[in-house]
């Protein structure tokens, strides 16, 4: 996309300091519950796979992860205001053609993990419009096979439209190491997509955990 910069992944200071703005938000407007937060790696970069409720699902997730930053997609849309898209970026957030063949953005994507950062994706490709998992598309697994990534599956849930007060779970899992996926560099098109659906998979069981007791 015109306007951002792919050449090289960076993580501003901005994104830490906003972090305890953020925390200080989320206390006083939703109920946010955080489990499994031991599971996320503190070094070497991965994908945090997660379903998909509501656009700040990205916040949330983040929020969570105190030792590290995460990088994430936005529809190109987003990234046309000026002002919009100066804080996306400088949070870690890069622009991407959804439905189409974007190759700049998938290469980016997989550089991100490569160079030790932490990718997150939403392997639906859009928001459920019921609050439960959907099916995966194939983009979380072709970017593990290219990066040779590990998956740490993580899942949001509530039952209710966000707004305050709102209770949410979100729940970080066992990160799947590359060599459990069953990819290689000669995987076919249907074990990608298995590949991707295992993952969806391991992403439900979390969700159907439900919140806490």
């Amino acid at each position: 996309m015109k306007g951002f910069d792919y050449s090289k992944v960076t993580e501003g200071s901005l994104y830490d300091r906003m972090r305890p703005v953020g925390i200080a938000l989320e206390k006083m407007l939703y109920k946010v519950e955080y489990v499994g937060e031991e599971n996320i790696p503190e070094n070497g970069g991965f994908i945090l796979a997660s379903n998909h409720i509501n656009a700040l699902d990205p916040v949330f997730i983040a929020l969570g992860m105190k030792k590290r930053q995460l990088h994430f997609m936005g529809k190109k849309e987003l990234f046309e205001n000026p002002i919009v898209k100066y804080f996306l970026s400088k949070l870690n957030g890069f622009p991407i053609v959804r439905g189409g063949a974007d190759s700049e953005a998938l290469n980016y994507a997989i550089r991100i993990v490569k160079e030790g950062y932490v990718l997150g994706m939403f392997p639906e490709g859009t928001r459920s419009k019921n609050f439960k998992p959907a099916r995966a598309k194939s983009g979380v697994a072709v970017i593990a096979k290219e990066a040779k990534a590990d998956v740490l599956p993580v899942s949001i849930y509530t039952s209710t439209d966000l707004k305050k007060h709102t209770k949410l779970t979100i729940r970080y899992g066992e990160v799947i190491p590359y060599e459990k996926l069953g990819l290689n560099d000669e995987s076919s098109r249907e074990e990608i997509r298995g590949c991707a659906q295992n993952i969806m998979g391991e992403i439900v069981k979390l969700w159907e955990m439900g919140h806490c007791e």
